[in-house]
């Protein structure tokens, strides 16, 4: 089994609760069900942030700059051991201080191709913890930018990020400055 294509999504119901699950490869299209998934924004101790500009081979808004990474828990797995498996597999990067920002973001965007993401999608910041090995199937791209930079570039052109970057970047903003967001306030 491949350790990150041969797996599923958690499906939910409105509440958050597990309904059931569905092949990773399969849920993705014009009718994807709400599931779980997560992202993460990781700093270095300059406190630049690492946005990632997804691989063209991928399923959903290929070559489109994103925060650092995101993906989807396995059933029975715990966040942040979530985002230390795909920070491994995506960006060959080690984290520290991993730590959830914004627990209940949910959204729902459609990709120029019709393609619907729908999810339950806590988000985490995380301090890297050595040198970056972007996997090329999962990220062309990647860029360290300050905070107010990203925050400048989002406001100016939210249409040349992902949907789920401009929608999350309000409430991530405050926690790489080590403060605390306010999570009620990102709610849809």
């Amino acid at each position: 089994m491949d350790l990150m294509t041969d797996d599923h999504v958690v499906l939910v119901d409105e509440e958050g609760r597990t309904v059931g699950l569905a092949p990773r490869a399969d849920v993705h299209d014009r009718a994807t069900p709400l599931h779980r998934g997560f992202s993460c924004y990781v700093y270095r101790d300059d406190g630049d942030v690492l946005v990632t500009r997804r691989s063209l081979a991928k399923r959903t808004w290929p070559g489109v700059w994103t925060n650092s990474f995101c993906g989807h828990p396995r059933q029975g797995e715990e966040g942040i051991a979530t985002v230390h498996r795909y920070a491994r597999h995506e960006l060959g990067l080690a984290l520290e201080d991993v730590r959830c920002v914004l627990p209940d973001f949910r959204y729902r965007a459609v990709d120029a191709s019709g393609t619907v993401e729908n999810e339950l999608c806590p988000v985490y910041v995380a301090r890297a913890a050595g040198g970056l090995r972007p996997n090329p199937d999962e990220v062309m791209e990647h860029r360290w930018v300050s905070p107010e930079d990203l925050g400048r570039w989002v406001a100016a052109a939210p249409w040349s990020v992902s949907p789920w970057l401009a929608e999350q970047l309000p409430g991530v903003l405050p926690a790489l400055d080590g403060g605390a967001p306010d999570p009620g306030q990102y709610r849809p």
